[in-house]
């Protein structure tokens, strides 16, 4: 992996997605299928298996390897999984969500919204929703689907060590309104109860700040290689080199001295959820 890495950007409707709907919808002539008749053994719509064709959703992991099965497929549209899979974050951050996903340690500063791994659907489209240029209804629902998918970090057999430092000013920020937001509070307070998690609030009154160069994520794979995640604009790089490696993490290091415990800091979050 280089020091920093950049993908081509593809969004619904074309790259591995129309591929894939070519691929399926080749196949399904193929057996003289149409699109009902492989909508009702599959437990979908005609219209859902032609946004499968067109590129525009995301087939989940469970129907493709139906479809594979139904359409004598040979393999082929199974063999496409874990691409289309890929395929369902922006280009920008597959790789980091691959890391992720297979990290034994993750700790995370947000500056700007609520980290993704603790975003409540309705917080996470409100962040989509709002994103400038405006996103296709299609694309704000794919990465929701997506963004709530990482979450099943929480869940896995090995938990990871997580961590957050958050800004102050992001959780007083009623991003989809009041009613999103306390429930996003309510879940942050849910996730900081968990063994492996911790929350640190970092107050807007510290005096000093040793992220004042952005939000960024800290990654520790199961062979223990350290990564750091950074991104801005939709541009994003993954750093593998020792140095600017140990200069974020000596940045996070001071962040979280400089930041609320993790027992004051859901209490804060329990003051914040009292004043609404």
């Amino acid at each position: 992996m280089d020091d920093e890495v950049q993908q081509p950007e593809y969004e619904v409707g074309t790259g591995m997605l129309y591929v894939f709907g070519r691929q399926l919808k080749l196949f399904r002539e193929r057996a003289g299928m149409d699109r009902a008749k492989l909508g009702s053994l599959t437990g979908y719509s005609a219209s859902t298996i032609a946004s499968f064709e067109q590129g525009r959703r995301i087939p989940p992991p469970k129907f493709i390897d139906r479809a594979d099965e139904l359409l004598d497929a040979a393999g082929v549209l199974s063999a496409s999984k874990e691409e289309v899979a890929r395929a369902q974050y922006p280009a920008f951050f597959r790789d980091a969500a691959r890391l992720e996903a297979e990290a034994v340690e993750l700790h995370v500063y947000a500056n700007q919204a609520v980290p993704g791994l603790l975003q409540t659907e309705e917080y996470a489209r409100a962040v989509f929703t709002n994103w400038r240029p405006l996103l296709h209804e299609d694309v704000v629902e794919q990465r929701v689907t997506a963004r709530l998918a990482r979450q099943e970090i929480f869940g896995r057999t090995r938990l990871p060590t997580i961590s957050f430092v958050i800004e102050e000013s992001v959780l007083r920020r009623p991003l989809g309104g009041w009613g999103v937001m306390r429930g996003q509070l309510e879940q942050i307070l849910l996730h900081g109860q968990r063994r492996n998690v911790e929350v640190q609030v970092l107050p807007t009154e510290r005096d000093e700040h040793a992220g004042l160069a952005g939000p960024f994520t800290l990654i520790e794979t199961n062979e223990g290689r350290r990564i750091a995640y950074v991104e801005a604009q939709q541009d994003s790089r993954l750093y593998t080199a020792r140095k600017p490696v140990r200069e974020i993490e000596e940045q996070y290091g001071l962040l979280r001295a400089q930041a609320l415990t993790p027992r004051e800091s859901l209490a804060f979050v329990e003051k914040l959820l009292g004043e609404r």
